[in-house]
């Protein structure tokens, strides 16, 4: 936890807004930036500050912004809804109604945007540090764009002070040629900013009731207004629209990428290789170019993932490699080789070194140690035993138009080329079918069955070993090799 102050700290979180140059039915904050809500990651920032509480202001829709947020994150949060859209100074005197008398009039408040993706935690403990230093009763935390449009301007006394915030729209010529700016983000002593923001007009542009406006009252008021300048310009800088979100995702991913390839994560492109921020990696994992990993993935120590390969809500053990694949909701143990061009879809499971091949696709199966479903094969719902061998071609038809049902595989079963399997059906240990099967029937252990429907000879398996056949030998009926 970043330390930002002995003394109790607040943190209140302005959500309210409908985000019209969004052009969406999605509230703005709730725009997702690598896998999570762009406030989500605000507050994240502020969980990392010694703060007691964080108050989130919600307007527009509320109800989605609420059971977004609930349950996802470390410190309790608390909403207080502005009903009326009538601008930054309402939001803030809306938001202060919840403290009641329970802060002493010195504690401080942080008042941030929940549109400011960037934000880092170590940066508004730094504002924090500024203000106590200076005994403040408000500090703003500033950045300087060469193109200023639309930003509010810092107006300085002739004494270095701020004087005043002004908009842009009420701006005059020689204040819109100032490229400081204010990043709506601040630190007030909340004994003091509650008396200004009684003071607020609408007379403006806008004809809202302005939080900067708060700035020129204090000071008028006789009060130490002072003003930080963010290290990084881009963290302090708002998502107003889908170009705007775009340029965040990018530097948010960068951000991301460079602190794990300084944990050990190796990235062959990292311009390339897209990881959420919810995402886990061991030490000496590799990405290879075009990977994308998304929400609660998980990738275990020494795996390759790669090239072109999308993982969502996956895990990945050690030292296993996924290639030119397509996984979600997936489990891949220690050991496994997966793809080319392969697709596990939720509910898979593959054990220590099981391997799937090109253009195979699995659902709601487990691929026990071992086993191999090496290429051009459909397994849904079903088990596959330990060291079995699904043949090319193979199709578990689980669904006979009404529901679903399992196929199980014994262990060490062979299951030749082109095989359907018509569940509900099981496939003994150490049984085989024949290349072109289609078995209808259950198969026992160590019996062959081929043919359409499939005949099941009992025994053959044994019958085979104590023939003792060369190992390169095809049974009768073209039972499955290793590699199918």
């Amino acid at each position: 936890m970043t330390e930002a102050s002995p003394s109790r700290l607040a943190a209140v979180v302005l959500a309210a807004g409908e985000g019209t140059r969004m052009k969406s039915s999605i509230p703005k904050v709730l725009h997702p930036l690598c896998g999570r809500p762009m406030l989500l990651h605000v507050i994240g920032a502020l969980e990392q500050l010694a703060v007691d509480r964080i108050v989130v202001v919600v307007g527009h829709g509320a109800d989605k912004v609420v059971k977004t947020l609930h349950g996802e994150t470390d410190v309790p949060l608390e909403f207080v809804e502005q009903r009326v859209q009538r601008g930054t100074g309402d939001a803030v005197s809306v938001a202060l109604t919840v403290f009641a008398d329970e802060l002493d009039g010195d504690d401080d408040i942080v008042v941030v945007p929940g549109d400011t993706p960037l934000l880092q935690a170590e940066t508004v403990a730094a504002l924090v540090r500024e203000h106590e230093t200076s005994g403040a009763a408000a500090t703003i935390l500033t950045a300087r764009l060469p193109d200023a449009t639309g930003y509010g301007r810092i107006v300085r006394g002739k004494d270095g002070g701020v004087e005043s915030i002004v908009d842009h729209w009420d701006a005059t010529d020689a204040e819109r040629e100032i490229d400081e700016v204010n990043t709506s983000i601040y630190c007030f002593r909340r004994n003091l900013i509650t008396p200004a923001l009684r003071r607020l007009s609408p007379e403006n542009a806008q004809g809202e009731y302005y939080l900067t406006d708060a700035i020129a009252v204090l000071r008028q008021a006789g009060h130490k207004v002072v003003a930080m300048t963010a290290p990084e310009t881009a963290e302090a800088l708002g998502v107003n629209d889908r170009l705007q979100l775009a340029e965040a995702e990018a530097a948010l991913r960068a951000r991301i990428n460079a602190s794990w390839m300084r944990a050990g994560v190796t990235m062959t492109d990292p311009a390339r290789t897209y990881i959420d921020a919810s995402v886990t990696l061991g030490a000496d994992v590799s990405l290879l170019p075009g990977v994308v990993l998304e929400g609660r993935t998980g990738v275990g120590a020494g795996s390759v993932i790669g090239p072109d390969t999308r993982l969502v809500d996956t895990t990945v053990g050690e030292g296993a490699t996924v290639t030119f694949t397509v996984a979600r909701e997936a489990e891949i143990g220690d050991g496994v080789t997966v793809g080319p061009y392969a697709h596990l879809r939720p509910g898979t499971r593959l054990a220590r070194d099981a391997k799937v091949g090109s253009f195979v696709e699995i659902k709601a199966s487990e691929v026990e140690e071992g086993a191999k479903v090496p290429h051009l094969a459909y397994v849904g719902d079903a088990t596959v035993g330990p060291g079995a061998n699904v043949g090319a071609g193979t199709i578990t038809a689980n669904y006979d138009g009404r529901a679903k049902h399992r196929t199980r595989i014994g262990a060490r079963a062979r299951i030749g080329s082109n095989t359907v399997l018509v569940a509900p059906v099981e496939v003994g240990e150490d049984a085989y079918t024949g290349a072109g099967s289609v078995v209808t029937h259950d198969v026992p252990a160590g019996a062959l069955a081929k043919g359409v429907p499939a005949r099941v000879e009992e025994g053959w398996a044994k019958s085979r070993s104590d023939e003792a056949a060369p190992e390169t030998a095809e049974p009768e009926g073209g039972a499955a090799d290793e590699e199918g």
